[in-house]
């Protein structure tokens, strides 16, 4: 048997907010409530199960690999919704997009603290490529 990722849970304070912010970013649609959870499932397969909890959260970093296209579309929603983004996991590059491996990055939080990554190319797909480590403004970002 192959090894496939199935689900996970994503500690939120307020599974409905984190949840359809999810889905609202990246396009996806949340599913009906299986029990304590609400998930939301990408396009291979993998739910993400969001639980309300009523403690500390710890930050989880969950990255999803998208198209050029919706990346696009990604990128116009989070900015509409002055959702503050950066090129980069520890904020040195506020209001920008990273080109690593000749592709497109960016990074943000969702509202349970976590952060969150979309990219169009898998890390290591282009070490030689002449746009790692190069940024981008974002017009409008915050």
């Amino acid at each position: 048997m192959s090894v496939e990722f199935n689900h996970t849970i994503v500690l939120s304070r307020d599974r409905e907010k984190s949840a359809h912010f999810l889905a609202e970013i990246l396009g996806l649609e949340v599913g009906a409530p299986t029990g304590v959870f609400l998930p939301v499932t990408t396009a291979n397969g993998v739910t993400l199960d969001f639980l309300t909890i009523d403690a500390d959260i710890p930050m989880q970093h969950y990255a999803f690999l998208v198209s050029e296209e919706e990346f696009d579309e990604a990128l116009d929603r989070l900015v509409a919704s002055r959702v503050p983004i950066q090129a980069d996991p520890h904020g040195n590059h506020p209001r920008r997009i990273n080109r690593n491996d000749g592709g497109r990055g960016v990074y943000f939080l969702d509202p349970a603290g976590h952060g969150l990554e979309i990219l169009t190319r898998p890390y290591g797909t282009d070490p030689a490529s002449e746009l790692n480590g190069v940024t981008e403004d974002v017009p409008g970002a915050v």
